[in-house]
């Protein structure tokens, strides 16, 4: 009996002593309650939960203590399913379904919406020349740069090319959880700056109603903008690419069973397997330094500056168009779609609530999209 009692107490011992109960590192414990805190956010706030949930469940996976389940541990699912994130597949294939959700139509009708999208990137260029005087390298200073473009996979994209082979991609994921974070925060940060920015006279302003864009002119579009943008800056090819083969493939009409499969199931397992991947990627030991808070802090400066940029723009084609363009529409010129276009809608109709801002601030969206994957390019090209 004594034997049979030692037996059971040793086998009570041994589990207790190699338990994550045992084992687990303060940091650990930390990490968990991150990922706990981001899945109230998703689940709660329900801020971009379709990405931020994948995320921190997958942070939380990283960080169980013993698991081995972070997507740098080899052998794993997750480190298997992680190689479409080193490898550059799973953003372009996300940019596709983008694609073949949006409608190009408010930038065809007003043109002038490109120059809002590019003016919104000027904080990935301010923003990669304080990363430098950080102390960051050039191909740091470019992925955490990009996080102003408040675009996840363009951020996801840029940081796995410049940072392969560095033995910095550790940092990727710390890019990738700020930058979907602020996409989340979008309806949280924006409006104060707009608000500071302009008068109430500006937010007032009601635009024009946007021209009939033909079926001819939406299918052209693709196909011109992906020459230009390639023959121009190569290294954009493969993300805006993707982007205008789900946009034609929407327009063009003839090959619904594609756009529906881009647009629901593909979509949806690729970002399944993104998110988890990527938040599988913030362990502990990579997540909790000090350079995971600059770079928080940096892709909030870059996301503020970006959607300052817009306004101060917007306000320029103000004061040029005699009063004709309301400076909101230029906060849109950041990546996310289409919260930001709608957060430019809520802002204008607190001043004027008969004042219909979203179809116009959706030029400027659509064109962020195409703007981010370019600024992308440029940073690739200059330092990959």
């Amino acid at each position: 009996m004594s034997d049979v009692l030692n037996i059971f107490t040793g086998s009570v011992t041994d589990i207790w002593t190699t338990s994550g109960f045992m084992n687990a590192d303060w940091r650990q414990i930390v990490m968990l309650g991150v990922a706990c805190v981001l899945l109230y956010l998703a689940i709660v706030k329900q801020f971009e939960p379709l990405l931020l949930l994948p995320i921190s469940f997958g942070m939380l996976l990283a960080n169980l203590p013993l698991a081995g389940l972070g997507s740098h541990t080899e052998g794993g699912l997750l480190y298997y399913l992680y190689q479409g994130v080193s490898l550059g597949i799973y953003p372009p294939l996300i940019f596709l379904g983008i694609g073949a959700m949006t409608d190009f139509g408010p930038l065809i009708a007003n043109p002038k919406s490109f120059l809002l999208g590019a003016a919104a990137q000027g904080g990935i260029f301010f923003t990669f020349v304080g990363a430098i005087a950080l102390g960051f390298s050039p191909q740091e200073a470019g992925s955490i740069a990009i996080i102003g473009g408040a675009d996840g996979p363009t951020a996801i994209y840029t940081s796995t090319t410049l940072l392969r082979g560095t033995g910095n991609e550790a940092m990727i994921g710390s890019i990738a959880v700020a930058a979907y974070s602020y996409m989340a925060l979008v309806p949280l940060i924006q409006p104060p700056i707009m608000k500071v920015l302009t008068t109430k006279k500006e937010r007032a302003v009601v635009m024009d109603q946007l021209r009939p864009v033909s079926r001819t002119e939406k299918i052209i579009f693709p196909i011109i903008v992906t020459m230009l943008v390639s023959f121009l800056v190569p290294s954009a090819a493969s993300l805006v690419g993707m982007l205008m083969l789900g946009n034609l493939m929407k327009e063009s009409g003839v090959v619904d069973r594609l756009v529906k499969t881009a647009t629901n199931e593909l979509m949806n397992i690729i970002t399944i397997f993104l998110g988890v991947t990527v938040g599988a990627t913030t362990t502990y030991d990579v997540f909790l330094t000090w350079d995971t808070i600059k770079i928080v802090i940096l892709g909030l400066v870059a996301f503020c500056l970006g959607t300052a940029c817009g306004v101060l723009f917007g306000k320029l084609m103000y004061i040029f168009t005699g009063g004709k363009v309301n400076p909101l529409i230029g906060s849109a010129g950041v990546s996310a779609v289409p919260m930001a276009a709608r957060v430019s809608q809520k802002v204008g109709a607190e001043t004027d609530p008969t004042n219909f801002l979203l179809m116009h601030a959706m030029g400027p969206n659509v064109s962020g999209v195409i703007g981010s994957a370019v600024a992308a390019g440029v940073l690739i090209s200059i330092l990959g």
